[in-house]
């Protein structure tokens, strides 16, 4: 395969199971499970996992499976209205000191009925122009200063973080919104963007769209794109699409019904675009879903937020993960189901073939005595008092 060192990180969010929308094809979701699905994440040379908004809380999931993994990073979701910046800040700074630099933010702006549900009426428009100052605050208190910030939104006073994070200055913030205002406060703020499961033209002119707006703010060259998709894949093509078929079976109309209706009440312009893919119908003929060429949307039938899958044997998919490269794509969030059988099957069939590395922004970055970076062996040594390297 063509191209630079990619990052592939799993998921690590419920539901699961074999067909997770259904009563009958789920999982029981507790600790011991979800470390399992860790550890094997950590096992198997992932770069890291999601932990998205689910049933479980992110920042308590996340802290409890530290301790219990090596390696693998952590992609913790956020929603900025929901926390204050600085309290946001001194976790994600003691979150990497006890995990080792392996930190990093998932900042979601959510949409109007997920903020009414915790008491924030902010409109589209407003969560994104409160998501840009609050960037703006968690950064420059966790690299050290103090704050005082009068903005639309936000007004902070003497606001500081005492602790510093072992990835400096901070962690990596990443990002995935559709709209024109998701899309402007990615350019000015955050350090990979992350597309839903469009096609490979779709997305190249995503980043294309992108770029053209981090380049107003000198950016242009500081951000890095990724994609998050489901994998379906067995020996052959044909059993691949097989098994895509029983998925669909099981996709009955009481789960679809229930989850469309959900989807019809969001003002997330990504969530639009992915109930566009499939347009709310569940069809006789499984491939009447397939977008591109091996490119399935069935899921965000009863899956929210991205619902596109790569279908095929392994030649297959790495062809069309090659196809994202091509687009620019360097990162890759990927799951199917269940969560720890689909794991190990990706990690024998297409993981061995791929340029995989556990953080591209370490790679290349100089080395930074204060946190202990050494570019040479692409790890950490010296590292905050009372951390052990690793």
């Amino acid at each position: 395969m063509s191209g630079g060192p990619i990052e592939v990180l799993w998921y690590l969010t419920g539901p699961d199971g074999h067909y997770p929308w259904r009563q009958d094809g789920s999982r029981q979701l507790d600790w011991t499970y979800l470390r399992q699905i860790a550890s094997a994440v950590d096992h198997l040379d992932y770069s890291g996992a999601l932990f998205a908004t689910g049933v479980h809380d992110t920042w308590v999931l996340a802290s409890t499976l530290a301790r219990e993994t090596e390696k693998m990073r952590f992609l913790i979701a956020v929603h900025p209205p929901l926390i204050s910046p600085v309290l946001a800040a001194k976790m994600a700074a003691t979150f990497d000191q006890f995990s080792n630099g392996r930190t990093i933010l998932n900042i979601v702006a959510g949409d109007a009925s997920t903020l009414k549900a915790n008491g924030v009426p902010l409109d589209h428009r407003d969560r994104y122009a409160y998501t840009s100052e609050w960037v703006k605050v968690w950064r420059r208190v966790l690299s050290g200063e103090t704050v005082d910030f009068d903005g639309e939104f936000l007004t902070v006073e003497n606001g500081r973080v005492p602790l510093r994070p072992v990835q400096r200055p901070t962690p990596p913030l990443w990002f995935g919104g559709a709209s024109p205002e998701a899309l402007e406060s990615a350019a000015e703020n955050i350090d990979t963007y992350l597309s839903w499961g469009e096609p490979p033209e779709a997305t190249a002119e995503r980043i294309k769209q992108v770029k053209e707006l981090a380049a107003k703010h000198g950016r242009e060259d500081r951000l890095r794109f990724g994609i998050r998709l489901y994998i379906i894949t067995r020996d052959t093509d044909e059993a691949a699409w097989a098994a895509t078929r029983d998925l669909l079976d099981h996709m009955d109309p009481e789960s679809v019904g229930r989850m469309q209706g959900m989807f019809g009440r969001s003002d997330s312009v990504g969530q639009q675009r992915m109930a566009a893919l499939h347009g709310g119908r569940v069809p006789d003929d499984v491939r009447e879903l397939e977008i591109y060429p091996n490119l399935w949307a069935g899921l965000g039938l009863v899956r929210p937020g991205p619902g596109t899958a790569i279908v095929g044997s392994p030649e297959t998919v790495l062809e069309t993960i090659q196809q994202y490269r091509d687009a620019g794509i360097e990162t890759f969030i990927v799951s199917g189901f269940p969560l720890l059988e689909e794991a190990y099957r990706i990690s024998e069939t297409i993981l061995p073939h791929l340029p995989v590395v556990h953080d591209l922004n370490r790679h290349d970055r100089p080395a930074d005595p204060a946190a202990g970076f050494d570019p040479a062996r692409h790890t950490w040594t010296e590292q905050t008092p009372g951390v052990p390297a690793r």
